[in-house]
């Protein structure tokens, strides 16, 4: 995961801190030295480093932390304050033009993922109820075309191109096609290269004059670490960039780029790839990846990732408050489903407060739910309503069609019976809670 090595050494040293009660002078600037170094072996620019660390360190020293007894907390108070402001402070939405369509032109390097980047914008902007298009302005990477026509299927969305035709005359026919068809988002994906160089520059501001895009937004991977940095920068002098897209943030990368981007060329990141599955995109929001680097957790993007999976259908069963001892296995199959929406569990836990630093070492099996889901199904429906009518027998049946042992049925019906049983606690400490607030004191 992204951050795992700086969000280690971070909390190591803010460990330091939290247990001493009343911090000196000294304390706040040992922990400061341990700090830049675990930012600097994360590969944030040094600069952006520099004035991290002197930001901290002067809110830090202030007579009001020194002399508080939670000193501890008030230092991780601020250092997650500045990392957020550090990152953009708040999340930099897309704008929209006055008219249609709006036009997004990504650019980057290659190797970056902008074509599948690109692919992600459409299905996410097509969910927020927008009908996309994307045009396909690489003519030179060899199947360019071919890769933006196969994401533009995954995601349902559909691309427009004109072979090696002049990508500037195919940037304004897109534009024309899209205004015909109703289309009011259009997605140029342009081409890339292994540098910056003139002819790559020129290309993509004769395309920026042609069609004047809404926006330009510039993808860069985060595995490039202070090099992502030094290419955001170099396109921003040469295109004025609208903002930043970070790919593979949830790879093994150091996650320097995020940190140093938005310091060093005041530009937003505006999304993040989160994966390689078409729909791991989402908004980049500086205080929950503070929260996250800190080893907080990011309850919001978890309570953003549940609402997205659960569906019409879903939502009007909760909605019916089915009492708990009515709750089926179809109903425990559900939850399993809707779960699997959020997409990887490692990812999903990590979102957690405190679970992270747990989950570091160990390998969770997204193939995990397989075993029960392939249990329930060799049930019959009434089995599945009536589960206390599984006998011996029953089991032994459901074992062979599952191709599972026994046991493994066994520990399923142990699973079920405890999470009932933890909803009946749960649903009765609400009562007992609502008992207590209408009582007079």
């Amino acid at each position: 995961m992204a951050f795992e090595g700086l969000s280690d050494k971070l909390q190591r040293a803010f460990k330091k801190l939290t247990g001493k009660g009343k911090l000196n002078e000294q304390n706040v600037k040992d922990a400061m030295r341990e700090v830049r170094m675990a930012l600097l072996e994360a590969d944030v620019n040094y600069v952006v480093v520099k004035d991290f660390i002197k930001k901290v360190t002067e809110r830090c020293v202030g007579t009001e932390i020194l002399s508080a007894l939670n000193a501890g907390q008030q230092v991780v108070k601020i250092v997650n304050e500045e990392l957020t402001a550090l990152m953009g402070g708040a999340n930099a939405r897309l704008t929209w033009s006055s008219s249609v369509p709006t036009i997004y032109m990504l650019c980057g390097l290659q190797g970056s993922g902008k074509t599948t980047m690109a692919g992600k914008l459409a299905g996410y902007l097509q969910k927020q109820g927008k009908k996309p298009l994307l045009a396909a302005c690489d003519i030179y990477r060899p199947a360019a075309i071919k890769q933006l026509q196969v994401v533009g299927e995954r995601v349902k969305v559909p691309v427009f191109e004109k072979g090696t035709q002049d990508p500037v005359l195919t940037s304004k026919e897109a534009v024309e096609h899209a205004r015909y068809y109703g289309h009011d988002v259009l997605i140029l994906d342009t081409a890339g290269r292994l540098h910056v160089d003139e002819n790559l520059m020129g290309e993509l501001d004769r395309i920026k004059t042609a069609v004047k895009p809404q926006e330009i937004l510039l993808v860069v991977d985060a595995m490039t670490g202070q090099d992502a940095v030094n290419v955001a920068t170099a396109f921003n002098e040469q295109l004025t960039i609208d903002g930043v897209i970070i790919t593979k943030l949830d790879g093994d990368t150091r996650g320097g780029a995020a940190l140093s981007v938005r310091a060093v060329t005041g530009k937003p990141i505006k999304f993040a790839g989160t994966g390689e599955k078409m729909d791991a995109i989402e908004p980049f929001h500086p205080d929950r990846m503070a929260s996250r680097i800190l080893g907080m957790g990011d309850v919001l993007t978890l309570i953003e990732k549940a609402t997205e999976a659960m569906d019409a259908q879903e939502a009007e069963k909760q909605a019916k408050n089915k009492g708990i001892e009515e709750l089926s296995l179809d109903d425990f199959l559900d939850q399993m489903q809707q779960l699997k929406k959020m997409g990887p569990l490692q990812n999903v836990l990590g979102l957690l407060p405190g679970v992270g630093n747990k989950l570091k070492g160990v390998e969770i099996d997204d193939d995990a739910m397989k075993k029960p889901e392939a249990i329930i199904r060799s049930m019959t429906l009434k089995e599945r309503h009536r589960p206390d009518i599984l006998n011996a027998s029953r089991r032994r049946r459901i074992a062979a069609g599952a191709g599972v042992t026994v046991q493994d049925v066994n520990q399923l019906m142990r699973q079920f019976e405890q999470m009932r049983k933890m909803m009946k606690q749960m649903m009765g400490n609400k009562r007992g809670m609502r008992r207590k607030m209408q009582m007079p004191f």
